[in-house]
């Protein structure tokens, strides 16, 4: 599997490219402002087909750049849970004010708990984590034990929960069901470092605090 990170943003937001080498078929994880430029030239400097931008959440450090994605590769399907499509379908009711502006539209679908995609070869199977927003999901590829994991948990800490739309019921609940899965998977977080759920478990204060370790 092919796996490329990038940094960048006025929130200093991951976003990622994963693609299978076979049929070379590749889908953006996000789409940090000004970001994800080079995600799409390394995609197409590798002979790679960028067929979806695949959302975590609606929030705008993760979809700014939605549009550049769709210019260079026309036929990739941007893809959201629906309780986040309304924050990509309005993005200047942002609580933010921000320096640029995100151009509205719509998903072409939805993503929902347990659906199965497929990037080439590759499964990638959804779970829904509300609490950081409604809305937020984690791609998990079980076979390369790799998870998308967006806002939920980034190393040693976890997402906000003071926003508007946010939970911390239900980020706590996102917590306990992720923390379930095979220890030695690594996490590609929407902020900071690429880390692993063992790594979280061990470190993060948050997760003790949820998991009563």
């Amino acid at each position: 599997m092919i796996t490329v990170m990038t940094t960048g943003g006025i929130a200093s937001t991951n976003a990622y490219l994963l693609g299978d080498e076979e049929s070379r078929q590749a889908v953006i994880f996000d789409a940090p402002d000004h970001t994800v430029a080079a995600l799409l030239d390394e995609a197409q400097k590798r002979g790679l087909d960028v067929i979806g931008l695949w959302h975590t959440h609606g929030h705008f450090d993760h979809v700014a750049d939605h549009a550049e994605v769709t210019r260079r590769y026309p036929r990739a399907k941007v893809l959201i849970h629906k309780l986040d499509e309304p924050k990509l379908q309005k993005p200047d009711s942002s609580s933010f004010v921000l320096p640029f502006i995100i151009p509205p539209r719509s998903a072409d679908a939805n993503v929902e708990d347990g659906q199965v995609l497929h990037i080439g070869k590759l499964r990638v199977e959804v779970i829904h984590t509300p609490g950081h927003s409604p809305g937020h999901v984690m791609y998990h590829l079980p076979e390369q034990k790799v998870l998308v994991g967006g806002d939920l948990i980034i190393m040693n800490s976890v997402g906000r929960t003071d926003l508007p739309d946010s939970d911390p019921a239900q980020i706590e609940e996102s917590i306990r069901r992720i923390m379930q899965l095979p220890e030695d998977t690594r996490l590609l977080p929407g902020h900071g470092e690429i880390t692993t759920l063992e790594e979280e478990r061990l470190a993060n204060p948050y997760v003790h605090q949820v998991l009563g370790i």
